[in-house]
């Protein structure tokens, strides 16, 4: 799994609400193991989720495998779904379907009879088949009031965020580009247009890819720190959004993505990049989702310590570490972005240096 070992994909949420100050580790204890997951037997339900041990996915009732660590709550996410075949769907109701009329010496099947036959059916085959299991990694920074969740699907999002609802009574948000507190507030005093703000992220990783070509990829975040960036791999660029949108991938050396910088001079942005990051001592690789500030496959720096046949909580809170670093430290980047943005050094300075970064691959 992610947060335990490999590459780590998550979206993330702020946690909305408050938990109770006093008996907090009986508060969470009866609300996670009321809502763990549970197996039925010979069920009709298409889809059944609930909450299982991160360390072992057996384990719904959390007795060997403990969800708390330090100031983090970890756990996973369950859910199983039968899905059924449509060719074998297709054939048992034509089963039905004739069984049906020989048994009842017809020629035709009304609509409404119909319905109830493919329902029959669909029961009788839900009834019989296995589901199919999936996890996923949540990491819950309580002190932060942050959630790590490691799915990119909407779909996923949203049983999950239901599921945190009905078991901890507090909501989750996602946390998105265009609603960090100086793009609203540029937004509230009109300084910008609504456009400008819900494609924010794109522009900010468009701004990205200059960045990382203008000082070899050094990006200072103040005056006695800064970052190491590149994008690598494969850049996708958009104009437009839903079914007016007009892409463009290209992938590459980044030095050589002259495709993509003549999509940039037509008014398209970067969508979607692969960054490799250096801060600090430590290097990270993962592709980044401008609109949505996903992270896909982050790869971990390599670190010293060696994996015991002891307590796997250090190397845990490693991870951890190294997965909070990565987020911070392109979310101190992105800050550096808006506070120029949303300034005169953004006309005076930094877009006539952009202009002139894209005009060299035209000369």
């Amino acid at each position: 799994m992610g947060l335990i070992k490999g590459n780590f994909s998550f979206m993330q949420f702020s946690v909305e609400g408050q938990l109770p100050s006093q008996a907090f580790t009986t508060f969470i204890n009866n609300r996670i193991k009321g809502n763990s997951f549970r197996e039925a037997c010979n069920s009709t339900e298409e889809k059944r989720m609930g909450w299982v041990s991160l360390t072992d996915i057996l384990d719904a009732d959390f007795e060997k495998a403990n969800y708390a660590l330090g100031d983090y709550l970890i756990f996973s996410l369950r859910i199983d779904r039968k899905l059924i075949s449509p060719k074998l769907m297709k054939i048992r109701l034509m089963e039905e379907q004739r069984r049906f009329l020989s048994e009842h010496g017809q020629i035709h099947i009304g609509k409404a009879m119909n319905e109830g036959l493919k329902d029959k059916v669909k029961l009788e085959l839900m009834a019989k088949s296995d589901p199919v299991p999936s996890f996923y990694d949540v990491l819950w920074a309580v002190g932060q009031n942050k959630v790590y969740f490691s799915s990119l699907s909407d779909k996923l999002a949203d049983d999950f965020v239901d599921l945190f609802k009905k078991t901890f009574s507090l909501g989750l948000k996602r946390i998105l580009p265009q609603e960090h507190p100086l793009a609203l507030k540029n937004k509230t005093k009109g300084d910008v247009s609504n456009e400008d703000i819900s494609l924010i992220g794109r522009e900010f990783l468009t701004w990205l890819w200059f960045k990382s070509e203008e000082r070899n990829g050094r990006i200072a975040l103040s005056k006695s720190e800064e970052v190491e960036l590149h994008l690598l791999k494969r850049i996708a660029l958009e104009a437009g959004e839903g079914e007016y949108s007009q892409g463009v991938v290209c992938s590459g050396l980044h030095a050589e993505l002259k495709e993509g910088k003549e999509a940039i001079r037509q008014g398209k942005r970067v969508k979607e990049a692969g960054i490799k990051l250096h801060h600090n001592q430590n290097e990270w690789e993962f592709n980044f989702k401008a609109d949505t500030f996903y992270f896909q496959s982050l790869k971990m720096p390599v670190v010293d310590w060696q994996e015991t046949t002891g307590d796997p909580s250090a190397s845990l809170l490693e991870r951890i570490y190294l997965i909070e670093n990565a987020v911070k430290t392109i979310d101190k980047i992105y800050e550096s972005f808006l506070a120029i943005r949303f300034s005169t050094e953004w006309a005076k300075n930094e877009k006539p240096r952009m202009s002139k970064w894209l005009k060299k691959e035209q000369e």
